[in-house]
């Protein structure tokens, strides 16, 4: 897969624009990286590639680190990548949402295009509910490739977007997507099954992975505020657990932590998470503590998230460490779901660990 990704490009102009991207990680933020038009649309076109090579549900393994929006904060995406470690030291999921709002959307996507064509195999990206025409045309990236380039560019970024894959399925555990569940989802090979390239439906499916949002006091599926897709309760999240003998379903998404907030839960065995306000959340029973994921982990891992504030805050890292356990103590399933349009940014590493 390596092969077959970078001849698509010359290595040697992949390598130097990997390297003018990144070097701008010593110098103020918000300083922009000039590559030209025809960089860009390689980018593109070998990524795309690339997507279509791997399927629409990635199957990967542990150890590897989840990351939430990142919506053009570029600067801080290179911290991110300071502190996690840059590929390939480490290995990568991204849930989505990668352009619109911040002001570096190009130089975002063109450095997480470019590791994907450089490792394909340990770099994986999702695609989220910007990473569609409709949405971008509106949100500030159709804007910024104007402004520095042209329209043809801002089309050969859709062009890509619409091969991405849409969910990743971690140690056959852990389920991975930008939005969330979706009534229509009875099986994982309907995922698997969905074509490609396409844009993102108004309905259905594709719609729901990338823009259904939980719901505390929601029963069942509801409306969602949004507009588009619904919202899901509790019970759907245990259901669609049991149903696919899985332990844990990982998402981005909603961007407000204020809002957030109101998503904690107590529960008898949970405790108070020093790192407040924090934006992962156990959905169903608990909020996050040492203990709530220690009720649905059948393997083992070693679980550390960490917090990255964006700008230049003296407290980098938030961390809570937890163990999946080999054994289910608890009758609730969980969520993990994060964001980052507030500027907050998530790390979830995954390590399978040998914990008696």
């Amino acid at each position: 897969m390596a092969t077959q990704g970078q001849a698509a490009m010359d290595p040697a102009v992949l390598d130097d624009i990997i390297r003018r991207l990144t070097e701008v990680r010593s110098a103020r933020p918000g300083k922009q990286v000039q590559l030209s038009e025809a960089e860009i649309k390689q980018l593109c076109v070998a990524s795309r590639d690339i997507f279509l090579q791997q399927p629409v549900l990635l199957e990967l393994e542990a150890p590897i680190k989840i990351c939430g929006d990142i919506h053009g904060q570029y600067s801080d995406l290179l911290r991110l990548f300071e502190y996690g470690g840059f590929p390939p030291g480490a290995n990568y999921l991204f849930l989505g949402d990668y352009v619109d709002r911040g002001k570096q959307s190009l130089e975002t996507i063109c450095l997480l295009l470019a590791y994907k064509i450089k490792y394909p195999e340990n770099f994986f990206l999702l695609r989220g509910n910007h990473e569609c025409a409709s949405i971008n045309r509106i949100y500030g990236f159709y804007d910024e490739c104007k402004r520095r380039f042209n329209v043809r560019l801002w089309k050969s970024f859709t062009d890509s977007f619409n091969c991405l894959p849409v969910a990743a399925l971690i140690d056959d555990k852990i389920l991975c997507m930008h939005g969330g569940l979706s009534p229509d989802l009875t099986n994982l090979e309907q995922i698997r099954n969905l074509p490609r390239p396409t844009a993102v439906p108004d309905t259905g499916l594709l719609c729901d992975l990338l823009w259904s949002d939980p719901g505390r006091d929601v029963k069942g599926w509801g409306m969602n505020d949004r507009g588009v897709s619904y919202t899901f309760g509790p019970d759907k999240v245990q259901e669609f657990l049991t149903k696919h003998d899985l332990d844990l379903v990982c998402r981005a998404h909603q961007g407000d932590w204020l809002k957030l907030k109101a998503f904690r839960f107590e529960s008898a065995n949970s405790r108070r998470c020093r790192h407040d306000p924090c934006i992962i959340y156990c959905l169903v029973g608990a909020k996050l503590s040492k203990s709530f994921l220690e009720a649905h982990a059948v393997g083992s891992y070693s679980c550390v998230y960490a917090y990255i504030w964006p700008g230049n805050y003296n407290c980098v890292w938030a961390s809570e460490l937890a163990t999946f356990s080999s054994k289910r103590s608890s009758k609730f399933p969980t969520m993990l779901t994060d964001s980052s349009s507030l500027h907050l940014h998530q790390v979830l590493a995954l390590s399978p660990t040998n914990i008696e």
